[in-house]
């Protein structure tokens, strides 16, 4: 009985510390539970197409593009701080989802996938939502812009990122995550990038 009980010990003792699960909070089964018996065929293929729009492939492809197309131009921090920050923002998830572990909400329904609830990557990469994380970044960098195309970038993003909640391929507590670590990074690139700290005044009353 002895060894049988420190063999028990042992094996608890070499359990790997990584990767660590993340639970979903109460408030995030309530949201997919809510998606899940609301949702149509519909919509989902609607929110599907729409979430290609915060991809990381797609946004390294468009941030590449603008930077060799600003080349010689007076916007070329600009561009070059775009292409920096998605590709910074593109291997983050990567690292933080070989650390954490969540099961993804549209593993853990079947109600959901008869009214049209696809699956979406791989099981446990649910945190954090790399495509909020793309578009906090993007919503940060927008803060430098005028008034106008700042609010319609930030709107942009946050709809694109709620998208990945329709479509349970995240929590609601990961796409937060996802979204407030972009901010973060964008934030701290610009110390790297020499990108503006702060908008101009002049922008905003020109535009008010």
């Amino acid at each position: 009985m002895r060894t049988a009980a420190k063999i028990r010990a042992s094996r608890l003792r070499r359990r790997p510390v990584l990767p660590v699960t993340v639970q979903p909070t109460k408030a995030d089964i309530a949201i997919a539970n809510a998606i899940t018996h609301n949702t149509k065929p519909a919509p989902e293929a609607i929110a599907r197409a729409l979430t290609w729009g915060a991809d990381e492939k797609v946004l390294l492809a468009l941030a590449a593009a603008g930077w060799l197309a600003s080349r010689g131009r007076s916007d070329v921090l600009r561009r070059a701080h775009a292409l920096f920050v998605t590709i910074a923002a593109s291997l983050l998830p990567h690292g933080l989802k070989a650390v954490f572990d969540q099961t993804r909400p549209d593993r853990r329904t079947v109600v959901g996938h008869l009214h049209g609830v696809s699956f979406s990557g791989k099981r446990n990469d649910a945190f954090p939502s790399g495509h909020a994380l793309h578009m906090g970044a993007l919503a940060s960098a927008a803060g430098t812009l005028p008034a106008l195309p700042r609010r319609a970038i930030q709107t942009v993003a946050v709809g694109l990122s709620l998208t990945r909640i329709l479509v349970l391929a995240h929590w609601a507590s990961d796409v937060v995550a996802g979204f407030a670590l972009g901010a973060l990074l964008e934030r701290l690139l610009r110390l790297r990038t020499g990108y503006p700290l702060e908008r101009s005044k002049e922008d905003d009353h020109a535009n008010s």
